[in-house]
């Protein structure tokens, strides 16, 4: 599987913009709505936090790929 930097950054951004567009919709981080998978209440807020958490967790995923690969840390 061959990288396409510029269309995944492409992508990249038209989810981001879709994303902004359903949130927009929405007053407020306190708006709940239904989980597809299970119909709990979640909301804008809740998931919010977990991309932001979810997202960190990545990056730090790929600073250990970094790390193994020039064996610099952070200090």
């Amino acid at each position: 599987m061959r990288a396409e930097v510029a269309a995944d950054f492409t992508r990249f951004r038209a989810e981001l913009e879709h994303c902004r567009k359903v949130a927009a919709q929405h007053h407020g981080l306190d708006a709940v709505g239904k989980r597809k998978r299970n119909g709990s209440d979640v909301s804008l807020r809740w998931i919010y936090v977990h991309m932001i958490e979810e997202y960190a967790q990545h990056n730090g995923h790929g600073d250990f790929l970094r790390e193994r690969i020039d064996g610099v840390t952070a200090s």
